[in-house]
């Protein structure tokens, strides 16, 4: 299969200039939906991903070497969008607390939008055995809002990772039982987010 692959790539040679990126680009894409669509991992593969962009099979291997780097890059692009959109929330408020509050509804919004997403970035076969670094920079995100809190007063002090830990556990809990759980009488997650600055964090609703 290796051979195979390499002399896919010695066949097809270099791509215009700009025309492999855009390639790249719609390959995960088109992964992305895919796997919002299944919710696992395991169910992708490399030929429904060319199938539905209407590429060659071998096209794809130019760019990723197998399904397993596919998929990281789609975490990753996942990671990045919820970054992005986290930093978007907390810029629109000057109130620390209120920066927290709206970033930890950006987790529940964009899971409720992405479901197979969440699941795959959450709780991946991939997500198990791969270092994935990048998961660090949103846990010190979260760390950092909380001490923003402390530093303004707003909240006890005491020991922001622990505290942002047991935030995002009790988010992602929330989160992660709603999708696997749709039948359950859920209030709103936004009720439920605020009980949890409340009772973790110590922010007065």
């Amino acid at each position: 299969m290796a051979e195979d692959q390499a002399d896919n790539r010695r066949s097809r040679g270099r791509n215009p200039r700009g025309q492999g990126e855009r390639l790249r680009e719609e390959i995960l894409v088109a992964a992305m939906r895919i796997l919002d669509e299944l919710g696992d991992d395991q169910a992708l593969s490399m030929r429904t991903v060319t199938r539905a962009i209407g590429i060659a099979a071998t096209s794809i291997y130019l760019h990723f070497d197998d399904r397993d780097a596919l998929v990281l890059a789609v975490l990753n692009r996942c990671h990045d969008d919820l970054m992005r959109a986290m930093a978007e929330a907390e810029s629109s408020h000057a109130d620390p607390a209120d920066q927290l509050r709206a970033r930890t509804m950006v987790l529940g919004e964009w899971a409720d939008q992405h479901p197979g997403l969440y699941a795959v970035l959450h709780e991946s076969a991939l997500n198990q055995r791969t270092d994935m670094a990048f998961r660090k920079e949103l846990a010190d995100g979260t760390v950092a809002a909380v001490r923003r809190c402390m530093d303004a007063g707003l909240v006890p002090a005491g020991d922001a990772a622990t505290i942002a830990l047991d935030l995002r556990a009790a988010v992602h809990g929330a989160v992660s039982m709603r999708l696997h759980q749709p039948d359950q009488p859920w209030p709103p997650l936004e009720e439920q987010v605020e009980r949890f600055l409340t009772k973790l964090v110590g922010i007065r609703p």
